[in-house]
């Protein structure tokens, strides 16, 4: 247990190592004093963001993508990235740190199931994403009108129900209209989606879960930046 540690007398890998692993097991009290060490040492709160939060929740996506976590794991994981990042989101705001991108998500029109949509948005703000979380049964007005406010480069749309799926051509299609869609990523997920319903309605991927939702954002934003080739 981390509580029996002295924090002070860990080296700063070790102090990260620890981290780590206390996101993995969900503990928030120990990953807030592990944020706070960090910090009194001097260290920058981007640097707590990516060599702490975000290293131990890539190792959560990855094992969540395996198989090896399941949600009630991962939910307790980013509930302790989440009180790790509370104390980090001004301090970054403070020092304009790079985030990795801005992302606007909902649950589409007609559709009020959250579970999974919820999960992408904690593990997309656990790998350093901004995330506009616009809720459920979000209709086009309401993505238009936050994208117009906060200019991300990423829309996320989840659906659960069949009869709902098709309200994200509608939003889609919106995109095209106001003359936009190409300057966004669009990704796609829920239980009865797959990769050619996302072509269908002009999605840029279908993600099956949150870890593949991470993944995909980010090579997707790198291919879009010029960073990797496309492929």
């Amino acid at each position: 247990m981390s509580d029996e540690l002295d924090l002070s007398q860990l080296s700063l890998q070790e102090l990260y190592e620890q981290m780590g692993d206390d996101l993995y097991d969900g503990l928030e009290e120990e990953v807030v004093a592990e944020v706070k060490e960090a910090l009194a040492r001097g260290i920058t709160p981007y640097e707590v963001l990516t060599q702490g939060l975000i290293a131990g929740m890539e190792i959560v996506g990855n094992d969540f993508r395996d198989g090896i976590l399941f949600v009630p794991e991962v939910l307790m994981a980013a509930h302790a990235m989440k009180a790790g990042l509370a104390i980090l989101r001004p301090l970054l705001a403070e020092t304009g740190a790079p985030l990795m991108g801005t992302l606007v998500i909902g649950t589409v029109k007609g559709d009020i199931h959250d579970i999974g949509k919820n999960l992408v948005v904690m593990m997309m703000e656990g790998a350093g994403f901004k995330v506009v979380d616009l809720g459920i049964n979000t209709d086009a007005d309401k993505f238009m009108g936050a994208i117009k406010e906060h200019q991300p480069e990423l829309v996320g749309m989840s659906a659960l129900l069949t009869t709902t799926m098709p309200y994200m051509k509608v939003v889609v299609d919106r995109l095209k209209e106001e003359g936009i869609r190409n300057e966004l990523v669009v990704l796609v997920g829920g239980a009865p989606l797959n990769e050619a319903f996302a072509r269908t309605v002009g999605a840029d991927a279908y993600c099956q879960d949150a870890a593949v939702a991470v993944q995909t954002a980010k090579k997707l934003l790198a291919v879009r930046r010029g960073e990797i080739a496309p492929g």
